[in-house]
């Protein structure tokens, strides 16, 4: 290798090894592009992006800096961020549970199934794992425990359904990926509602077909008479979600209105769901504001360390190097995209959705554009495996949040038994989409001929 290509590689194990540390990714990223730029200068090492490493290069990490904070798709994401927290805080996700457990609950796992498809509408409206996660947990997880429901499936009930918010439209996920990718985030949302749907289904079989072979451990609750008042409230529980989902989604799927301007009608759809039920106080609004804060920094810290990493590790001839790996491995073009897919939930053990988006994702897809594979398909394919980087140890975050809030006597263990099944009808489901690519491409084909 060429001693550029020595530094790219250094420069990657680099990051790997130090996200071990704790530090803040952000500046590992930062403080890397850096160092290695500086390594680079000392050492004489010609950059593929400028023909000398010199103010000309300083001058274009600020301009790639500048074009991110420009980008008005990125705008889309601190208004997602605040539609999802105030709605957490407004009161719709526990009438839900009433509502549904009353349909559902004489069904043997039928609270397992409320929280599901609570899940399901959760994550067409919020998009924020954390807020997701811990609101089922203190929503459900008791109900289920006092039901006599066992420790591992309602634990790992909770924590794979509050994932699905990072895939299922509006995801913020989603948005970033459109924006590494120069693509549509119309096109990435259509394309992710068939897979989400799958995984929500696959989780209700696997709960169904729980409940049958072991009824001690999924037990049918004690719950009032299904009557058509039943279905009257559950209806009334549904419409305000409903509403909001249409407002946003069907803005942007029936080309009414862009993504970021969605974005700012589902912000202000959830300021009128939370005012519709008196929730809009100001101690709500200083901490829904407070965490809106906190979060999009977070997001936006590693998104522009990562930037200058990205363009550093490009010009080392990073991009090039994995393009060459990747191209002479004998498996074909198919088996080239399961090794990519395979390296990504192996990563996920170790690293954050975020850092895989900002530097992995951009670094395979055009070799796997290059292969002729649609760019749609294959970064709802990486959304979906990164959807297991929630659950799998030791950085399982929806795991930590779990716990966090899970009443006493659950242990982690108990959730480590409970995940291992999700994840691998996360996985299955995985499989079902790489072999019926349509489930990705079908819907942005009928919106957009």
């Amino acid at each position: 290798m060429a001693g550029n290509e020595i530094l790219a590689v250094l420069m990657f194990v680099s990051f790997i090894a130090l996200v071990f540390t704790g530090f803040p990714v952000a500046w590992i990223l930062g403080g890397l592009a850096m160092l290695f730029t500086a390594f680079a200068i000392v050492l004489e090492v010609d950059f593929n992006i400028v023909t000398s490493v010199d103010w000309q290069y300083t001058s274009l990490t600020v301009d790639r800096i500048w074009n991110v904070m420009e980008n008005w798709v990125m705008v889309a994401l601190p208004m997602f961020i605040f539609m999802g927290l105030l709605l957490d805080r407004s009161g719709i996700a526990n009438q839900l549970m009433v509502s549904f457990a009353r349909l559902f609950g004489g069904i043997r796992g039928g609270l397992a199934i409320t929280v599901t498809l609570i899940g399901l509408m959760l994550a067409a409206t919020t998009g924020i794992i954390g807020a997701s996660v811990v609101l089922l947990a203190l929503l459900g997880l008791p109900v289920m425990l006092n039901q006599g429901y066992d420790k591992a499936l309602a634990t790992g009930t909770v924590c794979s359904v509050g994932t699905l918010g990072i895939l299922i439209p509006p995801s913020i996920m989603l948005v970033l990926m459109a924006d590494r990718m120069a693509m549509s985030v119309g096109d990435l949302f259509l394309g992710a509602v068939f897979p989400g749907m799958l995984l929500g289904g696959l989780y209700i079989l696997y709960i169904l077909g729980y409940g049958l072979v072991r009824p001690s451990g999924a037990p049918a609750a004690r719950h009032d008479p299904v009557d058509w008042s039943a279905v009257l409230e559950l209806f009334k529980a549904i419409l305000p979600p409903a509403f909001l989902i249409l407002a946003v989604l069907g803005s942007i799927f029936m080309g009414l209105a862009t993504p970021t301007e969605a974005a700012g009608v589902g912000a202000a759809g959830a300021l009128l769901l939370a005012w519709v039920k008196r929730q809009l106080t100001r101690n709500v609004m200083t901490e829904v504001l407070h965490e809106t804060t906190r979060t999009t920094a977070f997001i936006f810290a590693v998104l522009l360390g990562a930037t200058a990493f990205s363009l550093v590790l490009r010009g080392l001839g990073g991009d090039e190097l994995i393009a060459r790996v990747l191209h002479g491995l004998p498996f074909g073009p198919t088996g080239i995209v399961i090794c990519i897919l395979l390296a990504t939930f192996i990563l996920g053990f170790f690293l954050d959705w975020i850092e895989l988006t900002l530097i992995i994702l951009p670094l395979v897809s055009p070799v796997v554009v290059d292969l002729g594979f649609n760019p749609v398909w294959f970064t709802v394919l990486f959304a979906v495996c990164l959807q297991t980087s929630f659950l799998t140890p030791p950085v399982g975050f929806a795991i930590f949040y779990l716990k966090g809030v899970a009443p006493e006597g659950v242990v982690v263990s108990d959730i480590y038994r409970g995940v291992v099944p999700f994840i691998i009808l996360q996985l299955l489901g995985l499989v079902m989409i790489f072999n019926w690519d349509a489930l990705v491409t079908w819907l942005p084909a009928q919106a957009y001929g």
